[in-house]
């Protein structure tokens, strides 16, 4: 069994990490994270679609409106999708779009 370890990349991600990594999305803790934190917030992107493509304080605010059970049942999904190596996907989170003059975030509100 791999050992709930947050170092290294293929190390099982604890899910303590995944919360406090969450945390600090909710606390809109911008520019504090650490690289794991960006390879968990890319997890958290491809686990659940409607923060794909959302600004981390966009994430922080949907986490914050989530209710205890759905973040309950978050967490594994998330851990879930580092294990399978979804950690490696390039950060969509501020692809722009438009043709170079008039160019905008490609996100979607929620």
């Amino acid at each position: 069994m791999p050992r709930a370890d947050s170092k290294g990349e293929g190390a099982l991600v604890s899910k303590m990490a995944i919360v406090d990594t969450f945390t600090k999305l909710i606390f809109g803790e911008d520019g504090a994270y650490s690289a794991e934190d960006l390879r968990i917030i890319q997890a958290f992107r491809s686990a659940d679609t409607n923060v794909a493509l959302d600004s981390h304080r966009d994430m922080g605010d949907y986490l914050r409106a989530m209710g205890v059970r759905e973040m309950i049942q978050l967490v594994p999904l998330v851990q879930r999708k580092l294990m399978e190596g979804w950690q490696n996907l390039p950060d969509t989170s501020h692809k722009l779009i438009g043709d170079g003059k008039h160019q905008v975030i490609n996100r979607r509100a929620h």
